[in-house]
């Protein structure tokens, strides 16, 4: 496991390393996403494609507006795809750690909420 980018960092739960935790209660731990995994890659996939073909037109020297168009579109749909998985952390990340309470409560509250104010930010 690789050091703490920042001092007080607690990483997410998805990067906690079994040495952290045990590997008993890591192998049991599920990301809220997990079940839909397969159509997140494929919504993800979709964004990419767009991104790709926004550079397709930068190299093909299309009109400045159509790109920004493209531009927006790939941005909504990544901030689309943020806010859903985003929604599925608090139904399922939050809620487990508000029945857990303690330290655990309050570690996923701040994350949750630092990533809200990223999410508004951007």
């Amino acid at each position: 496991m690789t050091a703490s980018p920042r001092p007080g960092f607690i990483p997410p739960a998805g990067m906690i390393g079994v040495e952290r935790l045990g590997s008993e209660k890591a192998a049991k731990m599920v990301n809220g996403y997990t079940s839909q995994k397969d159509d997140h890659l494929l919504r993800l996939r979709r964004i990419e494609g767009q991104v790709r073909g926004i550079a397709k037109m930068v190299e093909e020297d299309k009109y400045c507006i159509d790109i920004l168009t493209q531009v927006s579109a790939a941005s909504r749909a990544l901030q689309s795809f943020a806010l859903g998985l985003l929604d599925e952390h608090m139904a399922h990340c939050l809620v487990e750690a508000a029945r857990a309470g303690g330290e655990e409560e309050e570690t996923k509250l701040k994350e949750a909420s630092d990533a809200i104010a990223r999410l508004v930010r951007s």
